[in-house]
């Protein structure tokens, strides 16, 4: 399954836009509660602003709530941001470290935002397990656990370590294209034929195409044969 993955999704990257490991640090605890598309409208203007652990540790809360309102649970995330900023301060000289070890002790921080860090910032391999990872392994059957941490584990017993962060986008983009939670398009999913979840959503073609959504549509449904 994971190969034909490969063939469905061959480039995938980082849908979160950023160039440092600060950015993509903030940028995924705004991601919580909220889409990719959402933070990345948001961002450009945030990065502008605060450029540095600092600028984060000294930033105006009521300011900072202001630039990311728009993501929801902002207040929340303010406290995160400003926190992150003042631990890497203090302890890290600023830097965000690039260990799962030293990064789950960071506020915002737990293990899906350390491991999207670590795979996509630092390229140390990562396996994310966020709402679209965790249902799709499930509906697959790869793991019956629940727990995100058991998720992660169980999986990485099954993938090899190179590929752990290949595996999360791709599977990520196909829970967001393909095998929607309520919709999945069943009847132009190229996994069908090896998924025991396979009809629970619509298995005509002509419905199950208009399902699709994102920039790989057309490939996906070519490889479909429509």
């Amino acid at each position: 399954m994971y190969r034909t993955l490969t063939v469905a999704f061959p480039h995938v990257y980082c849908e979160l836009d950023f160039t440092t490991p600060l950015e993509l640090s903030v940028a995924t605890i705004l991601s919580a509660q909220c889409t990719d598309v959402r933070v990345n409208q948001v961002t450009p203007a945030l990065f502008a602003r605060y450029r540095t652990a600092r600028d984060y540790a000294e930033a105006d809360r009521t300011e900072l709530e202001e630039y990311i309102r728009s993501t929801g649970f902002y207040r929340n995330k303010a406290n995160s941001i400003i926190g992150l900023g003042q631990a890497l301060l203090e302890r890290f000289d600023g830097e965000v470290p690039g260990d799962l070890k030293n990064l789950v002790t960071l506020p915002g921080f737990g293990r899906k935002t350390a491991n999207v860090v670590l795979g996509n910032a630092f390229g140390v391999p990562g396996i994310t397990v966020d709402t679209h990872f965790g249902r799709l392994v499930r509906r697959w059957g790869w793991t019956q656990e629940e727990d995100p941490v058991k998720v992660e584990h169980a999986i990485g017993e099954l993938i090899p370590r190179k590929e752990w962060t290949d595996l999360s986008h791709r599977v990520i983009f196909h829970g967001r294209r393909v095998c929607h939670a309520k919709k999945p398009a069943c009847g132009v999913c190229l996994l069908a034929k090896d998924c025991p979840s396979y009809g629970i959503g619509t298995t005509d073609p002509v419905a199950a195409a208009a399902l699709v959504k994102g920039p790989e549509t057309e490939h996906l449904l070519e490889l479909a044969g429509r």
